[in-house]
């Protein structure tokens, strides 16, 4: 126990993460908005229940019973946001996992044993990175039947990986040649014993800062998606909000309704804002050797 203590303090452990991401203010700023998202998105599931259509208070403007008003079925539009924010938040971290999953192993294995499976596994990921990822995604939700936040996500991140990919190989060629690379085959290692101890703790903050980079953009690829129709995702999707809202309640159109379209967008553009906040701090959190 006394040597497993020792471990943590000298890696810093979760409170000294805690205490650098609070120290920038910039993160501390970032790490609030996204811990209220968070907070919402398994809260709010637990306390409210899926508003009923109300076709007598359809299209109405905010009010002290409605705050921000109601759809074109009078379903209230701030309890679908909190129910839809579990969705948007679900999709962006299941896109975020599987595509690091991908992008991870595909890089180390690259990077650490070369020669031929390095030149193969470069060759798919250039050729994943040439071709547009939005349009390759789009004929990809015409093929994958998305009826859940994890195959949602794993249509978001099936062409989001090979950038992250070769990066991380590059980052791998540099450390894989390492003294403490080099004593590790020396003493007869395992290559997944390198790799879960020598390599990984060396690009975790890399890694991580990609991880929020992808999430942000699995939203805006989600929202896309959902506006063209191309997803028949059952769920509260913010963007399926924006596309119901633009055509079926004409918000942009002088009707009251423009809450219905305004919640999703100023929710979305707040998380990420509270993405690129955190990140700001989150490599020198990780990484004890840019801490000062």
């Amino acid at each position: 126990m006394g040597e497993i203590k020792y471990k943590l303090k000298n890696t810093g452990g979760f409170k000294s993460f805690i205490l650098t991401i609070w120290n920038n203010m910039m993160s501390r700023a970032g790490f609030i908005i996204l811990c209220l998202f968070l907070m919402v998105a398994i809260l709010g599931p637990m306390i409210l229940e899926q508003p009923k259509a109300d076709y007598l208070n359809r299209l109405k403007p905010p009010s002290m019973e409605h705050l921000l008003g109601t759809d074109y079925s009078g379903r209230d539009t701030l309890i679908q946001l909190i129910l839809g924010s579990r969705d948007v938040l679900l999709v962006a971290f299941w896109a975020g996992i599987i595509s690091i999953v991908i992008a991870c192993s595909v890089g180390i294995i690259a990077g650490l044993l070369g020669g031929r499976v390095d030149s193969i596994l470069m060759l798919i990921s250039n050729v994943v990175i040439t071709i547009p990822s939005f349009p390759v995604t789009m004929i990809l939700s015409m093929l994958i039947h998305v009826d859940n936040e994890l195959m949602f996500g794993l249509l978001l991140s099936l062409w989001s990986w090979a950038g992250l990919a070769k990066a991380i190989r590059s980052q791998v060629l540099t450390i894989k040649h390492k003294d403490f690379i080099e004593a590790s085959r020396i003493l007869g290692l395992r290559k997944t014993d390198i790799i879960i101890n020598d390599i990984l703790p060396n690009i975790i903050s890399y890694i991580a800062v990609n991880f929020i980079a992808i999430m942000k953009g699995a939203i805006m690829a989600s929202v896309g998606l959902m506006y063209l129709g191309l997803v028949p995702f059952q769920g509260n999707h913010w963007g399926m909000m924006i596309q119901l809202s633009l055509t079926t309640s004409g918000a942009l159109m002088g009707s009251g309704t423009i809450a219905y379209f305004l919640g999703p967008v100023v929710g979305i553009i707040l998380f990420q804002l509270g993405c690129y906040l955190f990140a700001t701090g989150l490599d020198e959190a990780l990484n004890p050797r840019l801490r000062v």
